[in-house]
C-alpha cells in the first residue's frame, strides 16, 4: 500500500524537531452536497528543523515516531517571506 503524501502550510514550529502542518481538503456535505473546505492539522517529524512557520510543505506518512507524530517532512516546497 502506498504512503499517503499531503501539502500545507507549516502553522508551528516551537517545538523541537516537531512542526504542525494545516491541510486543506474539498469535501462534498453529505446532505446539500456542497464543496467545503475541510482543514485538518497534523504534527510532522522534522529532524533538521527545516520548515518555518508559514512555509508550504509535503508531508509523507510513517510510522509513528511518538505518541502523536505519524507524518515525515518530505520537502519545503515554498519558504515564507
Amino acid at each position: 500500500m502506498p504512503k499517503k503524501v499531503k501539502q500545507g502550510t507549516v502553522v508551528s514550529d516551537k517545538m523541537e524537531k516537531t512542526i504542525v502542518v494545516k491541510v486543506a481538503e474539498h469535501k462534498p456535505h453529505k446532505k446539500y452536497k456542497k464543496i467545503m473546505q475541510v482543514t485538518k492539522n497534523y504534527k510532522a517529524h522534522d529532524e533538521a528543523n527545516l520548515a518555518g512557520v508559514g512555509d508550504t510543505v509535503e508531508i509523507i506518512e510513517s510510522r509513528p515516531v511518538s505518541s502523536q507524530v505519524c507524518w515525515n517532512l518530505s520537502k519545503v516546497i515554498e519558504k515564507a517571506n
